[in-house]
């Protein structure tokens, strides 16, 4: 053992004041990324292949809506929490908002599109793709200041949400297929981060770049 880590020798029986005593050392937090990334990763990939028309029985797309409540919607929420008590400005912003559209967009299609009349569903719901693109837009410009990976998600996310609102607007097939696929490569980078991170942390190296 280190000399460094014994007692001085002039003081045998010299003992911790008590301010010393029951000071304790911060505990670390957990970073939240890695968790908020795989619940948008995990989500956007089931829903997208039902949008890509890999699958084509449109009843089975009620599994999404459990996901979108609880592991794209409450996980990725409460990750974006999290990265607000980190002092993280772009990942409190990302999680909280994505968190936030997934549990609108199960509660929109719940309660909301069964109202609609038919033959319009597809406008609100193209409008409500197209906020989204907006906001997902400028998330992009700021994360031209992160990592590659980064860059890679946020571009391809908002250009997911522009063709998925193009289809629905346009009411075309072929422009949501589109969407679709993007939105597919889009969870495999948001998988990607993920693990990247993860792994990062949890083996003390690099195991994946992110460029």
């Amino acid at each position: 053992m280190p000399s460094s880590t014994l007692a001085p020798a002039a003081a045998p029986h010299a003992t911790a004041s008590p301010a010393t005593a029951t000071a304790t050392a911060p505990r670390a937090m957990a970073n939240p990324g890695p968790l908020g990334l795989a619940a948008f990763a995990l989500t956007t990939f089931v829903l997208s292949l039902f949008n890509s028309g890999l699958i084509s029985n449109t009843a089975l797309s009620a599994v999404v809506l459990p996901l979108a409540l609880f592991y794209g919607g409450l996980a990725q929420f409460v990750a974006g929490v999290l990265e607000f008590r980190r002092g993280n400005t772009f990942g409190t912003t990302a999680f909280v908002s994505y968190g936030a559209f997934w549990m609108s967009f199960a509660g929109y299609v719940k309660f909301v599109v069964p109202t609609l009349p038919a033959d319009q569903a597809h406008v609100a719901t193209g409008w409500f793709l197209v906020a989204w693109f907006i906001f997902t837009a400028y998330m992009s410009i700021a994360a031209m200041k992160l990592d590659l990976a980064h860059r890679v998600l946020f571009v391809s996310l908002a250009l997911t949400f522009l063709f998925l609102a193009l289809g629905d607007l346009a009411e075309s097939t072929a422009l949501g297929h589109t969407g679709g696929l993007l939105g597919l490569f889009t969870a495999g980078v948001a998988w990607y981060i993920s693990f990247a991170v993860v792994a990062k942390e949890t083996w003390g190296r690099e195991v994946a770049p992110l460029g």
